[in-house]
């Protein structure tokens, strides 16, 4: 088994403001990296400025981060950073937000670095410090080293790095209770999906498991809750945000498997939002499962105590209506992406471009 985990996390209530000697301890100048509508809606914004102004630190906000964020974006960010001489960086949003105060780090602390240099990790100098405070039940940023981007071509990809791990990372749930019911279902499944795909992963091993497993039974009352309308009440939402948290170390340990890789594409092409977009393919994960390696998929679902159509009810519940449709010769252009893909690979079965084209037809093409 192994694990490095450098950040400090802290969830809970009022985590931000009873950790404020932790934003004194990186510097008297920092930049805030955000989108336009999270950190305002949750409150999480009101509540790190409030910590800044009190210990005297001094602070520049960027919040021209968008969803799927670009590296445009983060270089931007960045650049914002390096101009005010900030000593770090406080990521504040859902993952896509986390995700580019990452990116922004590394460029604020590496002027001139351009898309193709961050790709290669060509940084002269380490990423500034980082703190991270999270405002969905999803993404696991807060606990991983990946940041997960679009490039100049409009492409998708994650990049792992340790310098990427933030310094300490803060998780109030009472910031996820502003979110619209679209959001935490998409953030919700993308959790199920980190966990189920890490457990099916050729890297999993009996620790990533484990937090794989929990972070299923933990989810799955509260995400049921919330798909058949019923109302969150705060330890619902707890119950969300340890799961992400639990999901994202998992991952954080194994990767992803197929069903993230070829869910970028429906957020590139469909503007799918990225746990939707991911989930619509793990049923395929779990029959792909069944079929090659039974043992494996009886020993999840048993150990897991939730029934096989049990979870499928649940996806299934969670995901809207695409309407999306795809010509044969589309699905044959887009089969190349998958070729030697490190998600694809790492899935426990192997799985061919072929099987995802198959995958593809059954599910959007035009009849």
């Amino acid at each position: 088994m192994k694990l490095h985990m450098p950040v400090r996390m802290f969830s809970g209530d009022s985590v931000v403001s009873d950790h404020a000697a932790l934003f004194e301890a990186f510097g008297s100048r920092c930049a805030l990296v955000t989108g336009k509508g999270a950190a305002v809606k949750s409150g999480a914004l009101a509540d790190v400025t409030a910590v800044l102004e009190r210990c005297g630190i001094s602070f520049c906000v960027f919040d021209g981060i968008e969803q799927n964020p670009s590296v445009r974006s983060c270089i931007a960010a960045g650049q914002c950073a390096h101009a005010f001489g900030a000593a770090f960086v406080v990521g504040i949003g859902g993952g896509s937000a986390l995700d580019a105060a990452k990116a922004a780090a590394v460029f604020a602390a590496n002027p001139g670095l351009d898309e193709e240099g961050f790709y290669r990790k060509a940084w002269e100098n380490s990423p500034l410090p980082l703190l991270l405070v999270g405002t969905t039940a999803g993404t696991g940023s807060e606990v991983t080293k990946v940041s997960v981007l679009t490039d100049s071509r409009g492409r998708k990809h994650s990049i792992h790095d340790d310098r990427l791990f933030a310094a300490a990372s803060f998780g109030d749930p009472k910031y996820t209770a502003a979110l619209p019911l679209s959001v935490t279902l998409s953030t919700g499944i993308d959790v199920l999906c980190h966990c189920a795909e890490s457990w099916f992963n050729r890297n999993a091993d009996e620790l990533s498991r484990a937090y794989a497993l929990q972070g299923i039974r933990l989810l799955f009352p509260p995400l049921q809750q919330a798909a058949e309308g019923r109302d969150l009440g705060h330890g619902e939402r707890a119950a969300l945000y340890d799961a992400s948290l639990l999901g994202g170390l998992a991952i954080c340990e194994t990767g992803t498997c197929f069903p993230h890789n070829v869910g970028y594409y429906l957020t590139e092409t469909r503007k799918v939002p990225h746990g939707f977009a991911s989930a619509c393919f793990l049923p395929a994960l779990l029959d792909i499962t069944q079929e090659k390696n039974p043992a494996c998929a009886d020993r999840f679902f048993r150990e897991l105590g939730i029934a096989r159509g049990e979870l499928l009810r649940l996806i299934s519940l969670c995901l809207p209506e695409t309407g999306i449709s795809m010509t044969a010769e589309e699905i044959d252009a887009a089969l190349p992406r998958w070729e030697n893909n490190n998600s694809v690979r790492n899935t426990c079965c192997e799985v061919s471009p072929a099987e995802i084209r198959e995958i593809l037809c059954a599910l959007f093409l035009k009849n």
